[in-house]
Parts: C-alpha cells; structure tokens; sequence
C-alpha cells in the first residue's frame, strides 16, 4: 500500500507541478486502517497552490480503499518542490 501511495502522490504531483518546477519525495506519514482482502484502489486528492513559490513542500494526500469502498490505509506524502534551475526549463 505505501508503493501505491508513493504512485499515486507521485503521479498527482507530476500531473500538477508546472515545467518550471521539480518535485521530489521527501516524506510519508501512514495510517493502516482496516484489513485489506480485496483488490486496491489508490487516489489523491492536492491542493493546488495559488502561487508556485520556490523551496516548498506540497503534501499529497492519498487513500486507498477495497472494492466495497471501505478506506483500509491514508497516507500523507510531502513533496519538496523547488524552482528547476533557468538551463533546465
């Protein structure tokens, strides 16, 4: 479930962070909230900020849940985001 996490924050990251910004993890908090006896599902939901400042973290919040849509795990991934320096944009 962490991997699925880690995906998940990562893609929404990629998905949101503009090319003039780099992202990389840089922490996760976990929650493991039920038994989990069925097939997965991992989405995340960010906040996407009004600005896109250099040097700051962005937290992806992610769930996974079983196919009756019961939450079995949370995970809070921070994600360091900085400006990419002006010869790679």
């Amino acid at each position: 479930m962490c991997n699925m996490a880690e995906l998940a924050g990562g893609l929404a990251a990629e998905a949101t962070v503009p090319t003039t910004h780099r992202w990389i993890p840089k922490g996760m908090t976990v929650e493991y909230l039920a038994k989990a006896e069925t097939d997965l599902s991992a989405t995340c939901q960010l906040v996407i900020p009004d600005q896109w400042e250099d040097r700051f973290s962005l937290l992806t919040p992610v769930e996974v849940t079983d196919t009756r849509g019961t939450v079995v795990f949370r995970a809070e991934i921070t994600m360091y985001v900085s400006r990419k320096p002006a010869r790679d944009r």
